[in-house]
Order: structure tokens, then C-alpha cells, then sequence
């Protein structure tokens, strides 16, 4: 992360103010009934995955904005070799593919420069995750992760591994 701030000084406010804007939009999300209220995994984590993204190829432009993304998502490794959180678990590859997923849904809401308020971009990103256009992990009505058969993974089958028997399903999925 460290090095794309330094490849782009004068865009790295921008991205910071857009990172602190997304995660107060998303928790006013999660305590709304538009989605699931489910940040790590769930429709939450989708919508601030395509808000942020979107809202940086507002401010900072899509190149730029995807390549952020990109880096944010490789930190996730070394954070899961470091056994350290992300949004309250310990990220895997089936949360990293599902970020990456839906950052490249998020940059097609926007343009560089386009005038859409937050508002409107709120309602077509959760629009889009109501029609199953954005990805999240199936889990159980319990908030339990589940593999794509339906059986629940127990946690000794995910502490500690990147790859697992997590599944990504479309983000209108119903249990």
C-alpha cells in the first residue's frame, strides 16, 4: 500500500477521504434494512467493495482506482499470514476473490469526474446487489459459512488456511 501511495502522491488524499467516506456510508448500510447487515462476507462487505470503488474512479480515475484495489487485496495475504483481521475475520482466498469481483463491478457505476450524487450511486450499487450482480460468501441463515452443497464448514476447517471450502454465490442469494 505503501508503495502505491508514493506512485500517486497527489491522488492518496483523495483515496483517504474516499476510504473514510465509504466506511461511514457502509455502516449506515448495515444498520439500514436495504441489505443484510452482514460486513465480512455479505451484501455490506459487496456494497463497500463496489462504493468505494466507484467513488474512486469519481474522484481519482479508473486506472488509478483499480489499481488501489488491487494492492488493498494483495495486503489481504500478508495480513492472513500474519493471522491479523480483516472486517473481523481472517481473510482467505474465497474473500479475496469476492472483493476483487465486485471492485471491478464497482468501476463501471462511475466516470472520472461524473456528477451522480451519493445517493444515487448508493441506490444503484444495492439495485445491483438486489439483482445478483456483485458476488458474496453462502452462508447459513446462522451467519455460518457454508460450502456450495450446503453443508456448514466448521471452524477448525478454516482457521489458518487461505484456501477453503467457502463458496461464492450471486449477492440476491436467499438460504
Amino acid at each position: 500500500m505503501r508503495k502505491w501511495v508514493l506512485l500517486h502522491p497527489f491522488k492518496a488524499q483523495a483515496a483517504l477521504d474516499v476510504s473514510m467516506e465509504t466506511q461511514r456510508v457502509a455502516d449506515s448500510i448495515k444498520s439500514s434494512p436495504l441489505l443484510d447487515k452482514d460486513p465480512s462476507g455479505g451484501q455490506v462487505d459487496a456494497f463497500r467493495h463496489a462504493y468505494w470503488m466507484a467513488r474512486l474512479r469519481q474522484e481519482i480515475g479508473k486506472s488509478a482506482a483499480e489499481s488501489l484495489g488491487k494492492v488493498h487485496e494483495k495486503e489481504n495475504y500478508k495480513t492472513y499470514e500474519e493471522k491479523k483481521l480483516e472486517d473481523g475475520i481472517v481473510p482467505d482466498e474465497a474473500s479475496t476473490i469476492m472483493d476483487l469481483f465486485n471492485n471491478k463491478i464497482g468501476l463501471t457505476f462511475t466516470e472520472k469526474g461524473s456528477d451522480i450524487s451519493s445517493k444515487s450511486l448508493i441506490y444503484k450499487i444495492i439495485n445491483a446487489i438486489h439483482h445478483g450482480k456483485m458476488k458474496v460468501i453462502k452462508k447459513s441463515e446462522a451467519g455460518l459459512f457454508l460450502t456450495c452443497s450446503g453443508a456448514v464448514i466448521k471452524n477448525k476447517d478454516l482457521i489458518g488456511k487461505w484456501k477453503n471450502d467457502k463458496c461464492l454465490v450471486d449477492s440476491n442469494y436467499k438460504d
